[in-house]
């Protein structure tokens, strides 16, 4: 199950945000070993400060193996803050029709990893969950800063990225950027290649004032 969590209903799903950040810290610290922002054991950076929207990817068990940040393209991102010789000289994106994903991240299971094409059934519901969202809030596209590895597996998974130009090395990592497409169409192609039957994304719904 994905569950989407926005700036007001963080003090609601405090202990998911903060287990959310402790998955962070084991992918991007511990495995990937990247050069990250880390308070205790947890991974946090100053974007998460700016009221972001956060997917986050409930096993079977009920602990968060997955999870996704998203910022509106119109306010500071990763691409434009920390980024942008990545664009290769372009503007960076500023619409109200696109916003930013970041920090995504899976610790599954080994008995999950060999669900659909090599891929594990949460990345699929990641992906399917984004477009969800972006579907919701009339995005056309989502931009996002990911390595080389993720390029392939979106493209594995129907949902390739454009590229703004060819990848650049930050680091231990090979760093691409491009927009994600979000339309009815991509989702319907990772719905199909992960064998996900319908929609995967679960939203709060806020109590109205008497």
């Amino acid at each position: 199950m994905m569950h989407l969590i926005s700036s007001e209903h963080c003090g609601t799903f405090a202990k998911e945000i903060a287990e959310m950040h402790r998955l962070r810290y084991r992918v991007f610290k511990e495995r990937l070993d990247w050069d990250v922002q880390t308070s205790g054991d947890m991974e946090i950076d100053e974007f998460d400060a700016l009221r972001p929207v956060y997917l986050v990817q409930r096993a079977n068990d009920g602990r968060i193996q997955g999870c996704v940040r998203l910022l509106p393209s119109t306010g500071p991102t990763m691409l434009r803050e920390a980024f942008p010789l990545l664009l290769e000289g372009l503007a960076p994106p500023a619409s109200p029709t696109i916003c930013e994903s970041s920090r995504f991240a899976l610790d599954v299971g080994e008995s999950t990893r060999d669900a659909v094409r090599g891929l594990a059934s949460a990345t699929y519901e990641l992906f399917a969950g984004m477009i969800e969202f972006g579907l919701s809030r009339g995005l056309t596209d989502i931009i996002t800063v990911t390595d080389a590895r993720m390029d392939r597996i979106l493209r594995r998974a129907g949902w390739p990225l454009r590229g703004f130009g060819e990848p650049r090395k930050f680091g231990n990592t090979l760093a691409v950027a491009g927009y994600l497409e979000v339309s009815s169409k991509t989702l319907a192609k990772v719905r199909e290649t992960g064998g996900l039957p319908g929609p995967v994304l679960w939203a709060p719904v806020m109590s109205s004032a008497a």
